[in-house]
């Protein structure tokens, strides 16, 4: 049978092939192997796909890792899709109050019963319960960026800090508001400097600022005269020209008088034209200057220039020559040369950490020098990159020479400090992952423990001692002595809980370990109910806002904004949580808001979320403080008291136990004796 030349007709052959390699049999017949159908398989010569060329090759080659990338994609949603859908979800909380603001605020800060919103040129004060605006200062040319807000008793301090870095000091009391002075502004703008970084000491009578121009970065401190501004506050004595017509303060020299204006909760002015006393500038700290060679040229002479002891053990007083640190550095060049991509040299520090500490027994001063307790007394400060933290005396002036009275020197540089809200508690986190623990009431270190290996300190959040009482976070009726709890965020988003009793020893439990598949799902900030025992708050990446038992630990909670809002920024959310309050402010961003060009009709919104009005939170709201008469009679608790207080219940138990056998005793006595008088009358009968 002949093919027609061009004809299209193919003939196929199938054939049956074995499986498997082919192998050359032995010489033995008793050897070879048995067949078996299984070891065939039915193949169609024609069907055998053929190699393709270049660049064909490739493109099948990147078309079928990407079906593969594709599909593990689908499998991974839809294991968490399974997940999600068998996991517990907790409940769902929606706000009570929106506040509606004309202009997106910048920052919040809350004290007492109001709101401190900080924008496009000024801030304005808000009612904290029913979100009514109380007055606005819009008297700058550009935005707020930060604020902060202190709580002086009857009065508030608030400083805030705009674009160009310059910070203000506000005092806001009853119904005036009152600018006392603009710390680093200057006439010629080519010496203006900036402000990176703003402290209050608890009370408000120091302040410190940490400001940055030409180069050069130093820490002002100055002394607050909060005792004057009461008095000129009260008693007011306008700083004009009595020839000049005094103009009355209106409650906003820029915007008109408008309906929404009228509708404010509480009638507050601007009274410019009253001047309050100035801050005292008492100190100007430096960073240390980098550790060269001795100019010494005996060992007297260094600890001559110690004068009192004071600063031993910064490092600047030393006889160690030039040609010793040349050494030094190049055996260290000599050994880990190959680990130096280039010439590696010392930065200067850009930022610093600084806090406010109240007198106690760690810190000594001088004799001579006493000051009223509860106020500040010593800033404790370290400098990015820095092994050391120094602690210098507020109780000087400007012309005094600035030495540190105090350093403690660390094995790593410090990364993370943080200072308790009581000013009681103090811990150093270090870039190694080493946490130092402070008790500076007592004077003694609680104790020295590590985060697991790989983590990094990113933030410490101290916790009000609780104790857990018939299932339940309770808060001691009287502070414990040497009890702290502070929740550790690393910056692999996992989260710890660190405990510390006295001399027992800290302890460190996990709260939240590191996601590994769902990144989302990590935290980016974390924030402590003070008003509810063991509560905190979690912040996800996610836009997600939960609860958190931290001493169970499980999510009690969350909070989700109204469906047309989410979180603009959720790895940097805009919150603030009240100290005093079991509530919290929450920034929601309308999606159509943010894309939108027009700004003047743009709505924003702050959610107010008041946990005692929600059901599941209502009984730890109320019953939260366990009285001090169970945690004697309690066995669990009477580690937990302080020495004096356990020596005087056991005294206690111990004395009514005498009094109850003496009593006892008595009874018998009198029961033998009246028995007896019994038998003497029956005898005589």
């Amino acid at each position: 049978m002949s093919i027609p030349r061009g004809s299209q007709v193919q003939t196929r052959f199938s054939s049956f092939m074995r499986k498997g390699l082919l192998e050359v049999p032995s010489p033995t017949e008793k050897d070879w192997p048995k067949d078996d159908e299984d070891d065939y398989v039915f193949a169609d010569v024609g069907q055998e796909v053929d190699s393709l060329p270049q660049p064909y090759l490739m493109i099948n080659k990147m078309v079928n890792l990407l079906f593969d990338k594709c599909w593990e994609v689908i499998q991974e949603r839809d294991a968490l899709r399974d997940v999600e859908f068998n996991r517990t979800q907790p409940t769902t909380y929606p706000p009570l109050v929106e506040s509606k603001l004309n202009k997106m605020p910048n920052c919040m800060a809350i004290s007492q019963d109001y709101v401190f919103f900080g924008g496009a040129k000024g801030f304005s004060i808000y009612n904290l319960y029913n979100a009514k605006r109380i007055y606005i200062w819009e008297k700058l040319k550009v935005d707020v960026t930060s604020i902060w807000a202190t709580d002086l008793g009857n009065e508030i301090l608030i400083a805030p800090v705009d674009e160009t870095g310059i910070a203000r000091l506000f005092y806001f009391y009853k119904d005036g508001l009152f600018l006392i002075k603009a710390i680093n502004e200057v006439d010629d703008a080519s010496k203006q400097t900036t402000c990176i970084k703003m402290e209050i000491s608890q009370g408000g009578d120091f302040a410190a600022f940490l400001l940055q121009g030409a180069g050069d970065i130093w820490l002002d401190v100055y002394k607050l005269p909060k005792e004057s501004w009461l008095k000129e506050v009260e008693h007011p004595q306008p700083a004009l020209n009595p020839k000049k017509k005094v103009r009355q303060p209106q409650l906003n020299t820029l915007e008109p008088m408008t309906s929404e204006n009228l509708e404010m909760d509480m009638n507050v002015c601007f009274r410019g034209d009253i001047k309050l006393s100035l801050p005292v500038h008492i100190m100007k700290i430096k960073p240390p200057k980098p550790v060269t060679g001795t100019t010494f040229k005996s060992p007297l002479e260094v600890f001559a220039k110690v004068e009192d002891y004071y600063g031993l053990g910064s490092g600047q007083n030393h006889f160690i020559k030039d040609s010793q640190w040349e050494q030094l550095a190049a055996i260290f060049l000599a050994s880990h040369q190959k680990y130096l991509d280039k010439e590696w040299e010392e930065e200067p520090p850009s930022m610093a950490t600084f806090h406010f500490l109240l007198p106690s027994r760690i810190i000594t001063m001088p004799v001579e020098v006493k000051g009223p307790s509860g106020v500040a007394c010593v800033l404790g400060i370290h400098w990015a990159g820095s092994h050391n933290f120094f602690f210098y005396s507020l109780h000087r002036t400007l012309k005094d020479k600035v030495d540190p009275e105090g350093v403690w020197p660390c094995a790593a540089p410090i990364a993370v400090s943080q200072l308790s809200c009581t000013c009681t508690f103090l811990v150093l986190a270090c870039e190694d992952g080493v946490l130092t623990l402070w008790d500076l009431a007592e004077g003694f270190p609680l104790g020295v423990i590590a985060l697991p290996k790989g983590c990094s300190c990113q933030s410490i959040h101290f916790l009000k001692y609780f104790l857990v009482h018939e299932g339940q976070n309770m808060y001691p009726e009287s502070p414990l002595k040497s009890q702290m709890k502070c929740v550790v965020l690393c910056t692999d988003s996992s989260l710890y809980l660190v405990t510390a009793k006295g001399t027992q020893g800290p302890t460190i439990s996990v709260l939240v370990e590191r996601p590994v598949k769902h990144l989302d799902e990590a935290i980016c900030a974390v924030a402590p109910v003070l008003a509810l025992p063991g509560m905190l708050l979690i912040f996800g990446k996610n836009g997600s806002v939960q609860l958190m038992d931290v001493a169970k630990p499980q999510i009690i909670c969350a909070f989700v904004l109204p469906r047309t809002y989410h979180l603009a920024v959720p790895w940097k959310p805009l919150f603030a949580v009240s100290v005093q309050h079991p509530c919290f402010l929450l920034r929601g961003d309308h999606p159509d808001e943010i894309e939108s060009d027009d700004t003047k009709d743009i709505q924003n919104s702050v959610f107010y979320f008041n946990l005692e009005a929600y059901p599941l939170l209502e009984n730890i709201s109320r019953n939260h403080t366990i009285p001090e008469t169970d945690m004697t009679e309690n066995t669990a608790f009477a580690q937990v008291l302080p020495l004096e207080k356990r020596c005087e219940s056991f005294l206690q138990k111990r004395f009514q136990k005498l009094e109850k056998k003496v009593k006892e005793q008595e009874h018998w006595t009198r029961l033998r004796r009246y028995s007896l008088l019994l038998q003497r009358e029956n005898f005589r009968k």
